[in-house]
Order: C-alpha cells, then structure tokens, then sequence
C-alpha cells in the first residue's frame, strides 16, 4: 500500500518562503508521477505543481509559476515544494499525491487536466500554509 506524508507547513508574512517535503513509501519512488495540490477553505481543490519522477518533467499552475519550485531526491523517496515570494492568496491546506507512473506524457497532462485530481491514488493528510499580508 502506498502512504504519502507531508511535512513542512507553516505561517508565515507575505514575501516568504517555506518548503514542503513529501515521504512515499510502498512503491517504488522512481516510477511515480507526483503532485501538490492545495485547497483553501469554500474552494475546490486544485493542482500546484508536480512531476514525474522518473522523466523529471515538471509542471505548475500559472498561478505559481516563478516563485514554486518542485524537487525530489530519490534515494530517499521524498519531494519538495519550494515556495517563495508567498502570498494570502496561498493560503490552504496543501497535499501531497501519488499516482503510478505510465510513461510518456502521463504525467504531465495528467497534472494540466481540469479534473487532475481524479489521476492520483493515494494522498497526504494535508499541511497547512498560512500567508499573512
């Protein structure tokens, strides 16, 4: 059974920054097409950024673009999400997510689709970001 974990949640001022780390365990790191995903209170949940973890393509959401950056280090089977210039608007409770990997450009248009939640299999319980202005 896969189990995905985040950590690194936190408040901070507008202008910030703060890393997000995600723990996979139960399947092999290498062959995963991750994402982050965050939901703000009243607000569907939408795709942040992700990758592929074999292929290293990534992809973010325009609304992010320039200031996230997402990483991972395989040999300890975790991703990052560094999240820089950070704004209220960011403010939400951030997921990790899993989905096995497919090859090819899975991955990615899986994270650019409207419904990209519905590709991932196993979740993180949440951490949350406050920004404050």
């Amino acid at each position: 059974q896969v189990q995905v974990a985040e950590s690194g949640g936190g408040s901070v001022q507008a202008g910030g920054s703060l890393r997000l780390s995600c723990a996979v365990s139960g399947y092999p790191y290498s062959s995963a097409c991750m994402g982050w995903f965050r939901q703000a209170p009243g607000k569907e949940r939408e795709v942040v950024a992700g990758i592929d973890t074999d292929a290293g393509s990534t992809y973010y959401a325009d609304s992010v673009k320039g200031r996230f950056t997402v990483s991972q280090d395989n040999a300890k089977n975790t991703l990052y999400l560094q999240m820089d210039g950070l704004k209220p608007e960011d403010t939400a409770l951030y997921y990790c997510a899993f989905a096995p990997a497919t090859g090819g450009p899975f991955c990615v248009a899986a994270l650019s689709s409207p419904k990209a939640h519905l590709y991932f299999s196993s979740w993180g319980q949440g951490t949350q970001v406050t920004v404050s202005s």
